[in-house]
């Protein structure tokens, strides 16, 4: 049987939109980008939405927009993406990596107080596999070290814990739409923060930096527009944000099915002899399912997987052993021990919901017959 890693769950009508946008008169930034931030925000809860082509360009915008700047540090986790340290780094500032919890793979809030030191400006949490951080506990430490706080949302849009969904209680929220993600346009992302002012900075640094969008420049009267700031390139055209419009309405749903199929993993899986699971707290948006086996067994594990016809990745290795981070930083692989070995543990297997109950159960025996 042949399982792929990820399928995603686009319909005609989110088809047939794009191709009303391919119609029509605007291609790039519009009123379809404009109707999907009004409904983004809608669901998030959080007031000022602005779409973006990246998650990436999201934080790099948020930072920019709360005064991050060269020599400043911002603490975050090596447990992540590369993009959680490179947006710190294009402002010029360092990434400082706080260890993660061992059952979890969240950044562990208990060790943040111990890195701030004079220089450090932020926290840049990420929500794991689409489980949350402790945002209670972090919002309690940068309100007493005054330390804004983005979080990296890119896992996790439909979370919550502790009463608090993503972006309650921080300065910004940033979201992906990656090809993977549970909300796709294949690529695409956006930040949603509480002050006005501050989406006003991103949508203009979003757009080279200039007073006006196309948009803008198109309806009404012409007036002419200046540079304001430098910006850059990190606007969502209404191409691909027609694919996000209705599929917003299906997230809950889509959401439902994929807990189902985490719940028949977990049972099966239940006991199994070589494999242990991150635990959740709280409500995850399961973005990700992950296994932990023996590391020194993990890469044949990969590979026997894949031979067998299932789709399988590895979120994440520990980004501080990574070739370049590990150059610029200086860090060695045994300075976040529980990143590491997690790291070299993690084997992540399909979920998504087009995903069938046979090909659950298919990878369910061959995940558990290769592993024992």
């Amino acid at each position: 049987m042949q399982v792929e890693f990820y399928r995603h769950s686009l319909e005609e009508k989110d088809m047939d939109n794009v191709l009303a946008v391919l119609r029509s008169v605007f291609l790039t930034s519009g009123p379809v980008g404009a109707k999907f931030e009004a409904k983004f925000a809608d669901f998030t809860g959080i007031p000022h939405v602005v779409a973006l082509s990246s998650c990436s360009g999201a934080m790099h915008l948020a930072l920019l927009a709360l005064g991050l700047a060269p020599g400043d540090e911002v603490i975050t986790t090596p447990m992540t993406f590369i993009a959680t340290s490179t947006v710190i780094m294009h402002c010029g500032a360092k990434p400082v990596y706080v260890d993660v919890e061992p059952d979890t793979g969240l950044l562990d809030a208990s060790k943040v107080e111990a890195a701030i030191t004079p220089r450090t400006k932020g926290i840049l949490p990420v929500h794991l596999y689409g489980a949350m951080c402790d945002m209670k506990a972090l919002a309690a430490i940068a309100k007493a070290h005054g330390l804004f706080i983005v979080e990296d949302c890119a896992h996790a849009i439909e979370c919550s814990r502790d009463d608090v969904r993503p972006g309650e209680l921080s300065a910004a929220s940033c979201y992906s739409f990656y090809a993977t993600k549970n909300l796709t346009c294949g690529e695409g992302g956006a930040i949603a923060c509480h002050d006005a002012d501050m989406a006003a900075l991103a949508r203009q640094l979003a757009n080279h930096g200039m007073s006006k969008n196309a948009s803008g420049r198109y309806h009404g009267k012409y007036e002419h527009w200046d540079m304001v700031a430098e910006g850059w390139k990190y606007n969502l055209d209404d191409i691909r944000a027609a694919l996000l419009v209705d599929q917003l309405d299906r997230l809950r749903g889509l959401r439902q099915r994929r807990q189902a199929i985490v719940d028949r993993y977990d049972a099966g899986f239940a006991g199994a002899p070589g494999i242990t699971r991150p635990r959740a707290p709280g409500t995850s948006a399961h973005h990700l399912y992950t296994l932990w086996v023996a590391p020194e067994r993990r890469d044949a594990i990969l590979h026997e997987l894949k031979g067998r016809g299932i789709g399988v990745a590895v979120n994440y290795r520990a980004i501080h052993t990574l070739t370049h981070l590990r150059d610029v930083l200086g860090h060695a692989p045994e300075d976040f021990p529980e990143a590491y070995r997690i790291g070299l543990s993690t084997i992540t297997l399909p979920l998504y919901p087009k995903l069938a109950d046979d090909q659950i159960d298919y990878v369910i025996e061959t995940v558990r017959d290769v592993a024992k």
